[in-house]
């Protein structure tokens, strides 16, 4: 089967600690250049991996099959577009698009182009949130009534950085760990009737917001609550659903990103597993019964090996462009709600 000859757009923090170690450990794709303007930076990573100064080279280069954008959000939709216009296959960090507008624009271009579009929602791969998805989908829990998803930190000063400067569209904490938490939601219980949403800046300075709090309300009678802040120094709290049938709560974010920080090769030894056990609550004849559950193993190399057998051999894409637009209108109902301090109905 031929190998996806894959440039990397980008070598920011994405590009370096995500895609450029999944791409090159995932069978079926090779990683065969980087666009970036630190050129040093690069080669001390990958020394053996060309360096482009310009997307439009990689672009013009027939021997490329795939780009891989991992630049700002705000700069997502532009090369993207462009890289569809040139036939390449895409794949673009989440958040897909800064707007509905652009992801809808995009998702009708991939239509009419040779190229397939996906969007690199990598926790749908987390070891927690699998152990969570077969317990919801065989109903362990009973009927969900209660629903909560935290990505809590605790950086309380703001950092010199795009991702946290108010004056750049795309930027703040709904932006960028709001997709995992509505992406994973989505997967868990479809799209919701309504959101009401808290959306704001809570450090000192004048940054992108660093708080959210949004309520996702299901016609089942489901509230999906999405937290995400930059000032809890107890950030523990990842996952908590409750049912008429149990609760699963988890404390502890999977470990994938922090071995990729550490320069783990994706697929060594303990690679996706997490040490820390979930506790699951039952009501079982009448008692309440407790026990430890551990997560399945994690992979985000599994995002990559599936859109490598879309590619090649037809499989469904393991994020299509309509999931990711589904994602965008939450987050833009999210900063609507937030601003006019009520509930959207969606």
């Amino acid at each position: 089967m031929a190998t996806l000859r894959t440039a990397l757009v980008g070598f920011g923090y994405a590009g370096q600690t995500f895609h450029a170690p999944l791409i090159a450990a995932t069978p079926g794709l090779a990683l065969s250049a980087i666009v970036s303007g630190n050129a040093e930076k690069v080669r001390s990573y990958w020394p053996a991996v060309p360096v482009l100064s310009n997307i439009d080279t990689a672009l013009a280069d027939p021997a490329l099959d795939l780009i891989v954008i991992a630049t700002p959000n705000h700069t997502h939709a532009d090369l993207a577009r462009r890289a569809l216009n040139a036939g390449k296959h895409v794949v673009v960090d989440k958040p897909f698009t800064v707007t509905l507008d652009e992801a809808r624009d995009l998702a009708a271009l991939e239509a009419q182009s040779a190229g397939l579009l996906s969007v690199f929602h990598n926790r749908r791969w987390d070891a927690d949130f699998l152990v969570l998805a077969d317990l919801v989908r065989q109903g362990v829990l009973g009927r969900l009534t209660h629903f909560e998803s935290h990505f809590d930190r605790f950086r309380p000063v703001m950092r010199d950085r795009w991702r946290e400067q108010a004056s750049v569209p795309g930027a703040g904490l709904w932006h960028d760990l709001g997709p995992h938490l509505i992406d994973q939601v989505l997967c868990l219980f479809g799209r919701p009737a309504t959101i009401f949403a808290d959306i704001i800046t809570q450090r000192r300075g004048n940054g992108a917001p660093d708080y959210f709090h949004a309520i996702l309300g299901y016609e089942t009678g489901l509230r999906a609550v999405l937290h995400g802040s930059m000032v809890t120094p107890d950030s523990r709290l990842r996952f908590a659903a409750h049912g008429d049938g149990g609760s699963f709560v988890k404390y502890g974010l999977d470990h994938q990103e922090e071995m990729l920080k550490a320069g783990r090769i994706p697929g060594c030894a303990g690679w996706g597993n997490d040490p820390s056990p979930a506790r699951l609550t039952r009501i079982m004849d009448g008692a309440v019964v407790q026990e430890d559950v551990m997560a399945l193993t994690g992979d985000y190399r599994c995002f990559y090996t599936a859109f490598q057998a879309a590619v090649r051999q037809g499989a469904r894409n393991p994020v299509t462009a309509q999931e990711a637009i589904a994602v965008i209108e939450l987050i833009e109902a999210g900063y609507d709600s937030a601003r006019q301090q009520r509930v959207i109905k969606l």
